[in-house]
């Protein structure tokens, strides 16, 4: 079992490899039309489900050792409200301008670019990037991935900068509106 995976989680894992979590951030706000995009904060659904599934990640999960974030509004407050029902510190989470509006190939760079001492690691984003980025890396077929849907991929590799296509197992596929809350 890893260290970052509990003793009781449901898909217990191998100890070698890392573990990538990406988020899409939860749903937003379309009520104050004058609003940027970067600037559309949370609806009260999404600030219901980001704790939501925050909470469901603690549950079977330890902390990731590295947690990153659009810094839109909406991506980053999804962010804040995982880490915090996650018990990881708000003050460590990291703001990446390249996620907002980032293609899958910049995410994947991203990624690649993560501290190679994390053995897990989070990334908050967008669509339709986070669900191009979940089927590239699992070879999985996910149409879309719904807002504050969350895709947990073991990697086989020893960096990040490791990462290829197909080479990840989808460790587990959640969202809100999945009622058991066991992932898919």
């Amino acid at each position: 079992m890893s260290v970052n995976e509990k003793e009781d989680s449901v898909n217990p894992q191998p100890q070698s490899g890392k573990l990538l979590i990406l988020v899409r951030h939860a749903k937003s706000s379309w009520k104050n039309l004058e609003s940027s995009d970067f600037d559309r904060p949370l609806n009260k659904r999404g600030l219901r489900d980001a704790p939501e599934m925050g909470h469901r990640l603690a549950s079977k999960y330890s902390v990731p050792d590295h947690f990153a974030s659009s810094p839109a509004a909406r991506a980053w407050a999804t962010a804040k409200l995982i880490a915090n029902a996650w018990d990881f510190p708000e003050d460590k989470l990291l703001p990446l301008p390249a996620a907002y509006e980032a293609s899958a190939s910049t995410l994947l760079g991203i990624v690649s670019e993560f501290p190679s001492a994390a053995n897990s690691a989070a990334l908050a984003a967008h669509n339709p990037s986070t669900t191009i980025l979940v089927n590239f890396l699992t070879g999985s077929d996910i149409p879309n991935i719904p807002t504050c849907g969350v895709a947990v991929i073991r990697l086989p590799i020893a960096n990040w900068h490791e990462i290829e296509e197909g080479g990840g197992e989808m460790v587990e596929y959640d969202f809100p509106k999945n009622l058991s809350g066991e992932g898919a």
